[in-house]
């Protein structure tokens, strides 16, 4: 079986609301009729394979795709008022759990409007429980707010409860004014912001606290795999690094789940080595334009795994992980 468990899907009503409603996203048509949703410094085309289930089915059956996860994108609802946002998180939210009622091919993670705590918390509660969904997609900061702020608390109790997963992908990073030229927000920011997530996270000690939670990193953990000794020797070093926590942030950080969004094998090496062949999971970021199902693919079968290994990362970890 071959999971995919990083790609992204908009629901059409979402992109019906932001339409007809207020919004701070901006609509236009690419000469192809594409919806393209133009936020703040940044914009998505949503070709076919964004919005229409059908024509993904398609890609899927073309690639021996066996299923996806499904999940929304940055910057989603943070670029909304914290009202507007809890309002259009729920059209999402819907829209995800339609499309795995209406096919088995598909499973999703919620999406939050972390920009409003209390909405937030009522919206956790709905995917775990109303719509079955096996937890939700983070974003890893929001609008500046760290994920270890202790606003988000009441979320990881309410995860933990429930055997939640967590899934962190970027969105506009901190210090983004920085990154305005070359496209260095998603090709640079996005990654560091997910390792500057993850690592406060584990400082904070809310892995540690919450054990039963399942977190999942977006490309490859962004730099951790790479910066997990550092981290090591920050914990050594400096007492407030080990106020939260009793052992290094690189035994934590190996109970994490990294999916493949990182197309170069000696990276996926990397990736394994630090965390083991059973915490990393097939993606391809699917269907942006730097997306690729098939470099997902024969990124995995250049590293001549056995055959056991590669199936673990092609779709049984995830199947564990998601239980499916």
């Amino acid at each position: 079986m071959i999971i995919d468990v990083h790609n992204h899907y908009f629901p059409p009503a979402f992109v019906d609301a932001v339409r007809s409603g207020e919004s701070a996203f901006r609509v236009t048509e690419d000469a192809d009729g594409n919806p393209v949703l133009h936020s703040p410094g940044d914009y998505n085309v949503l070709v076919p394979g964004h919005r229409d289930l059908e024509h993904r089915t398609a890609v899927l059956d073309d690639a021996g795709v066996d299923r996806q996860l499904l999940t929304f994108t940055a910057p989603g609802t943070l670029v909304e008022s914290p009202e507007r946002g809890a309002e259009l998180a729920r059209v999402v939210n819907d829209g995800l759990a339609a499309a795995v009622a209406n096919s088995g091919r598909y499973l999703a993670l919620g999406h939050l409007p972390l920009h409003h705590p209390e909405a937030a918390l009522d919206e956790l509660d709905r995917c775990l429980t109303e719509l079955g969904l096996p937890g939700v997609m983070l974003f890893s900061n929001a609008n500046g707010v760290p994920l270890a702020d202790e606003r988000f608390l009441a979320l990881w109790e309410l995860g933990e409860r429930h055997d939640a997963v967590f899934y962190i992908h970027p969105t506009y990073p901190v210090g983004v004014e920085a990154m305005q030229e070359f496209m260095l927000m998603p090709m640079v920011g996005f990654l560091m912001d997910t390792t500057l997530a993850a690592a406060h996270l584990v400082y904070a000690g809310i892995p540690d606290r919450f054990p039963r939670t399942r977190w999942m990193l977006g490309h490859l953990g962004g730099a951790v795999p790479y910066l997990a000794e550092r981290l090591d020797r920050g914990y050594e070093a400096f007492a407030g690094s080990r106020e939260h926590l009793s052992r290094p942030p690189s035994e934590v950080l190996k109970e994490f789940y990294y999916d493949t969004v990182n197309f170069d094998p000696a990276s996926l090496r990397l990736a394994i080595e630090f965390a083991g062949v059973d915490r990393v999971l097939a993606g391809s970021d699917y269907p942006h334009m730097i997306g690729s199902i098939p470099k997902m693919l024969g990124s995995i079968r250049a590293l001549e795994l056995s055959a056991r290994d590669e199936a673990k990362i092609l779709g049984e970890n995830a199947a564990r992980l998601l239980g499916v």
